[in-house]
């Protein structure tokens, strides 16, 4: 019998690579990232704008069309939004199961019923908006 301790042999940093599950996974993980900058923007213009002074606000929002910005919001609109809302769609006939009596609902027809929806809501805004014109 050996005396000497176990020692568990320690994975590389680049773990998550190894596994297609687990690069999603870390991919979802980084959207806080994404929500921490957005907080600090929140309270940067917040700050701005409680100040009163027209000089700051002005500030903030010169500040937000430069170039680096736009693209930033870009991509953490469509990264945050689309990549997020693809998969909570996958996931939502488990988190919101509709039963009839003993049958349940297929999730196919939740996760298409939530497509329509978003499908309708954005088209909706966008008429809203004035982008749509009849």
């Amino acid at each position: 019998m050996s005396r000497q301790p176990y020692v568990r042999p320690m994975p590389k940093a680049s773990w998550y690579l190894g596994n297609a599950r687990y690069r999603r996974y870390m991919l979802r993980e980084v959207t806080c990232l994404l929500v921490g900058v957005y907080c600090a923007l929140l309270i940067w213009a917040l700050a701005a704008l409680s100040s009163g002074s027209p000089e700051r606000w002005g500030a903030f929002l010169a500040a937000q069309q430069n170039t680096a910005m736009v693209v930033f919001h870009a991509l953490a609109l469509v990264y945050y939004l689309v990549y997020m809302t693809f998969d909570w769609f996958k996931l939502a006939p488990k988190a919101m199961p509709v039963q009839f009596g003993e049958q349940k609902l297929p999730g196919s027809v939740i996760v298409i019923g939530h497509y329509v929806a978003w499908i309708a809501v954005t088209l909706f805004v966008l008429w809203l908006a004035g982008v749509l014109q009849t």
